[in-house]
């Protein structure tokens, strides 16, 4: 593979060659993996930032319908927007569905907009673990803003914020008890929440639910680095579109700040650290994996856990100081 033409092709945004990049960043194979490398390397010469917002929400809140909702209305603004969609993959037989831009009809449709579904296969935190890849490949194609859309489970999902400069919290009103829906530690990384259906009957629901939050959201510590008034909880409507535009201001007003102030560039710095320190822990289990040695010492060292001969602690100890010597 002609790495550097690719990353031209990349650059100069041409659908295809942002595709074919995807698929190699997400590809498991060794050969790939070093074209990869090598593709991610030759595109920070784009020197291109895009705003990166991050989106979760429990199951059947309308993320798609909200994400398509938004990207037309972004794309009506003359901003072009990629769509990077995480599919749950199922844990018998690792297949994913893949179906959002089935979701996405009239914003797949749209030249200035680009949707990639991915599958999570075995990654935890509501993400694919080459999704950040991905969004420094989008980056380079001149993309303004990158939707990152993550799988749904509603109180895991707490890895997008460390590849995001905004950290949404979609919600659906009359969802029970509504503080218990989503757990403290979303709540926090979340810099807007967004209650979303207010419209119809369930737009007073959607107004009580926002209110709930409004008050949640003052009960926790205020962060340094956030303007008066974040984060912040407000209605929207994927439906009729009402609070579209005052969720993108208040989007808009929060970046802006982060710049000015210094943080969003000392936070991308953190993000950078904390993904370097994962590629470590990935390639340390790989080599776990591919080391014919150490795959026997582990495989006969599960069998002694598993009899209750040793402890794990005590096997994994010995695994590391395998590894040390």
């Amino acid at each position: 593979m002609d790495v550097d033409d690719l990353a031209k092709r990349v650059m100069a945004g041409e659908r295809r060659a942002l595709s074919r990049a995807i698929t190699l960043v997400e590809s498991a194979r060794a050969d790939h993996r070093a074209d990869a490398v090598a593709l991610i390397e030759a595109l920070k010469g784009a020197d291109r930032q895009a705003l990166r917002i991050g989106l979760s929400g429990t199951p059947g809140v309308g993320k798609s319908t909200f994400i398509e909702a938004f990207g037309m209305f972004l794309i009506e603004r003359g901003l072009r927007v990629a769509v990077l969609a995480v599919d749950p993959s199922s844990a018998r037989s690792g297949g994913s569905i893949l179906g959002d831009k089935t979701r996405m009809e009239q914003l797949s449709r749209r030249p200035e907009a680009f949707i990639r579904p991915s599958p999570a296969q075995s990654q935890l935190g509501g993400v694919a673990r080459r999704t950040r890849e991905a969004v420094a490949i989008v980056e380079a194609a001149g993309f303004d803003v990158v939707l990152i859309e993550t799988v749904g489970v509603g109180q895991s999902e707490t890895m997008v914020a460390e590849m995001a400069d905004l950290f949404l919290l979609l919600l659906a009103p009359a969802g029970g008890d509504e503080l218990q829906g989503v757990k403290r530690g979303i709540m926090e990384m979340a810099d807007i929440i967004l209650v979303n259906k207010a419209d119809g009957d369930l737009k007073s629901t959607a107004t009580r639910t926002c209110a709930d939050y409004s008050g949640a959201l003052r009960l926790l510590r205020k962060r340094p680095y956030d303007p008066e008034g974040f984060p912040k909880a407000m209605t929207v409507s994927a439906v009729t579109h009402d609070g579209l535009e005052n969720a993108w201001e208040a989007m808009e007003t929060l970046a802006d700040w982060r710049r000015e102030s210094g943080h969003w560039d000392k936070r991308r710095a953190e993000q950078a650290r904390h993904w370097f320190m994962e590629d470590l822990r990935a390639g340390l289990l790989g080599r776990l994996r591919s080391d014919p040695e150490v795959r026997a010492l582990v495989e006969r060292l599960g069998d002694g856990v598993a009899a209750g001969r040793m402890s794990p602690t005590a096997a994994a100890d010995e695994v590391l100081a395998a590894l040390r010597a």
